[in-house]
């Protein structure tokens, strides 16, 4: 009898144990689904308070907004002061409190590391607000004078809606730009002035963007591209030929009476405004220009990499890069010589030939799409840059898609400067496969068929995207050299490559001389002589374009190098089960990511 009690006691001291078990995974799981709503609602929260505000956005991001529940007016946000109650951090400390009250360890995998770049995120941006008026949204290079238009031009109708809410966004023109005049002004006060060149620049944008000309005649690129899109809704029979020609008219009147008298608005508010500037030179010549920079630097790129760290990096690639180039050209003296570059020899001529060579060479470097059914039906389209807007456009551009509708794609092709064989054919590599086009794609696909937090399709890393871009365009010289079959014109390809990123390297080690260490128009000029530019226009071409966009040039440059130095740590973990197709799907399944989640995903995925 006593050795059955204690039998007795001991089974029920393990029924006791596993009964607190039970309960403390109960509790867990109670935490894990706590911590998992809170984490979902607080990012819902965001997706829908960024796009509510902006059409545009929310346009360019969600075909079908309304099974989003979006239902609200179309509206175009527009620049308001800050208020002494609200100095415009309001959001982001809001966020980063309820952020701040979720464990990321009670979040699965995908929701953790979501949780993480939104955390670094936002404290990035919290750390930015305090430079009020260091942006530049008016922009000579690429600022929203022309972005608006690009945007407007391709604004997809695939409803009558989508029309209503078009015109809508051209009446809020007027509103719009007045906020961005008011933002101005308040820069000029603050001593933060673009330059009178780069005023004088807007000021012709301005003028030459809306031609008058073209809108009397009614051959502006929005009046016409309006009616493109207008016509396939007929076709489709969505709207009738009465609706169409009143939609037309009430487009004419728009771009007449509220979009050209804005831009006629901003070129007199620049022309009152010039003079005001008080610097031309580099980021560092204005009040906090050196810690604003380093700001811009880790937000544009998502390198968390310091200055001093970032510019040893760039001058062991140059150095490598200048001593491969030298090598190739020893090794094939022709090309400095006597040889000349045959465009001929390369046996595709028009874009769509060369994307379906990408797309096959492609193959065995890079994983098919996620989702096979909707893969088959992912298509695009090349379009020509409108001649109006040639001079204000990248040589190419790729528009990304709706999270919800990925089938329907466009690059455009910017035809001033005809570009070579070589060029177009990179440069398609660069925009499309397997370029961004198809990152943003399988990306995209991947996310979707996981369900992941909506919060990824609104962090955005210019590093991982211009980095990737960059990185497989060194890829496609190597494509190009197969396609050719004589040996001395794949080596002339190797050798372009070469002196490309020799050139993009120059450029963004100047960047950071001229805006971080205080390199004037001389000192640029003499670094680029030593480089062999020699041409003073040129240089000072490349001095302005720099003093105008910082960091842009180390966007895609430093980002490049980043994947670069990714792809060798993934060799040094992965060992011999190391591929390129297996080190590209890691990328594009992670997701746009700031280096320091790829590297640290990389090792947890590794170890």
């Amino acid at each position: 009898m006593l050795q059955n009690k204690k039998r007795s006691l001991r089974k029920r001291s393990i029924f006791l144990g596993l009964s607190v078990f039970a309960a403390a995974l109960i509790f867990i799981s109670c935490l894990l689904t706590s911590d998992s709503r809170r984490f979902q609602a607080l990012t819902e929260d965001l997706f829908y308070s960024e796009l509510s505000g902006n059409m545009l956005s929310l346009h360019y991001t969600l075909a079908y907004p309304e099974k989003y529940g979006f239902t609200g007016e179309a509206l175009l946000s527009s620049y308001k002061p800050a208020s002494e109650e609200d100095d415009g951090t309001a959001g982001i400390r809001s966020a980063l409190n309820r952020l701040s009250k979720i464990s990321s360890d009670h979040l699965n995998e995908d929701d953790s590391y979501a949780y993480e770049l939104l955390n670094r995120y936002l404290t990035l941006r919290l750390s930015g607000s305090s430079y009020d008026y260091y942006d530049e949204p008016l922009s000579p290079s690429s600022g929203m004078q022309s972005g608006l238009p690009i945007l407007l031009a391709d604004y997809t109708f695939r409803s009558p809606k989508d029309v209503e809410d078009y015109l809508h966004i051209l009446d809020q023109t007027d509103t719009y730009f007045d906020g961005l005049i008011q933002y101005e002004k308040e820069k000029a006060e603050h001593g933060l002035f673009m330059s009178d060149s780069a005023a004088a620049d807007v000021i012709e944008q301005c003028c030459s963007i809306m031609d008058k000309d073209a809108l009397s005649c009614g051959t502006h690129f929005l009046h016409t591209t309006f009616e493109e899109r207008l016509n396939v809704l007929e076709q489709e029979g969505a709207i009738s030929q009465e609706q169409k020609a009143q939609w037309i008219s009430e487009n004419d009147r728009l771009l007449t009476t509220v979009m050209a008298p804005a831009y006629e608005k901003v070129a007199d508010a620049f022309t009152i405004l010039q003079g005001s500037g008080l610097n031309d030179k580099g980021l560092c010549y204005f009040p906090e220009g050196r810690s604003y920079y380093e700001y811009l630097l880790a937000s544009a790129t998502g390198s968390s990499r310091s200055i001093p760290e970032i510019k040893e990096l760039l001058f062991n690639d140059f150095r490598d890069n200048f001593a491969s180039l030298a090598a190739l050209l020893n090794q094939y003296p022709q090309l400095t010589t006597a040889f000349t570059y045959n465009d001929t020899v390369f046996p595709y001529v028009t874009p769509e030939e060369m994307l379906d060579d990408l797309k096959s060479r492609m193959v065995s470097d890079f994983p098919p799409f996620p989702d096979s059914d909707q893969s088959g039906r992912i298509n695009y389209t090349i379009k020509s840059v409108s001649s109006s807007m040639e001079d204000y456009c990248s040589p190419a551009y790729y528009l990304t898609p709706p999270i919800d509708d990925m089938s329907s794609n466009i690059i455009y092709i910017n035809h001033k400067n005809s570009p070579d064989a070589l060029t177009l054919y990179t440069t398609l590599a660069h925009e499309g496969y397997p370029g961004h086009l198809y990152q943003t794609v399988y990306s995209q696909l991947y996310m979707n068929q996981n369900n992941t937090s909506c919060i990824r399709y609104l962090l955005h890393y210019g590093g991982y995207v211009e980095g990737w871009a960059l990185y497989v365009e060194n890829l496609s010289y190597q494509y190009a050299g197969k396609v050719v079959s004589d040996p001395l014109t794949a080596a002339w390809y190797e050798a372009c490559r070469l002196n490309r990123n020799i050139q993009l390297c120059l450029y963004s080690m100047l960047d950071i001389a001229i805006h971080y260490e205080g390199a004037t128009l001389p000192k640029a000029q003499a670094i680029l002589r030593k480089a062999g530019i020699t041409d003073p226009r040129t240089a000072s071409a490349i001095y302005d374009y720099i003093v105008e966009e910082p960091v842009n040039y180390l966007k895609y440059y430093l980002g490049f190098l980043e994947f670069l130095s990714l792809k060798d740590a993934a060799q040094d973990l992965w060992g011999h089960e190391f591929s390129l197709t297996r080190f590209h799907q890691f990328i594009l399944e992670t997701g746009p990511s700031d280096f320091q989640g790829l590297n640290d995903k990389l090792r947890l995925q590794s170890g």
